[in-house]
């Protein structure tokens, strides 16, 4: 997906799997939300995009994405090194993170939550499953929860 500079995004999907993103992009507008996403699909690129740099740095670090949907397993950088550097820093550290991977894995589960993960969620495998997840996900984070301003 093409990103102007000066867009506004209100959900930033970092996955690897290309079908994933596009079958949770599909649940999001399911559910009628036609908020703006935009998806990387590697945490190096995540980082650049969260952080203004690199090729997005023509954007607005002070219009960050309303939420972030993080997979743990990443090229180049993984999910927890992003969530560690989203949350360490005084500037990014109040978006919210919805960690969406595929491990049920009690270590990577308590990883993220000390990390500052606001959500885990493991991806079901079932299709339809995944659709009213996914769709659950989008109608939460961007109509239901309220963040500071």
């Amino acid at each position: 997906m093409s990103l102007a500079n000066s867009e506004i995004v209100d959900i930033l999907l970092v996955e690897d799997n290309p079908k994933d993103a596009e079958l949770t992009i599909r649940a999001i507008k399911k559910r009628n939300l036609l908020n703006p996403i935009h998806v990387v699909e590697d945490g190096a690129e995540a980082l650049d995009f969260i952080f203004c740099q690199g090729v997005y740095s023509g954007r607005n670090i002070s219009r960050p994405p309303r939420v972030i949907l993080l997979d743990l397993k990443l090229p180049k950088v993984n999910g927890l090194e992003v969530l560690q550097s989203i949350k360490s820093d005084e500037r990014t550290r109040n978006i919210p993170v919805v960690v969406v991977t595929s491990s049920r894995e009690d270590p990577d589960i308590a990883a993220a939550y000390s990390l500052g993960a606001n959500s885990y969620v493991v991806k079901p495998v079932d299709f339809d499953v995944f659709v009213d997840a996914m769709s659950n996900l989008g109608l939460y984070w961007l109509l239901l929860n309220q963040q500071p301003r």
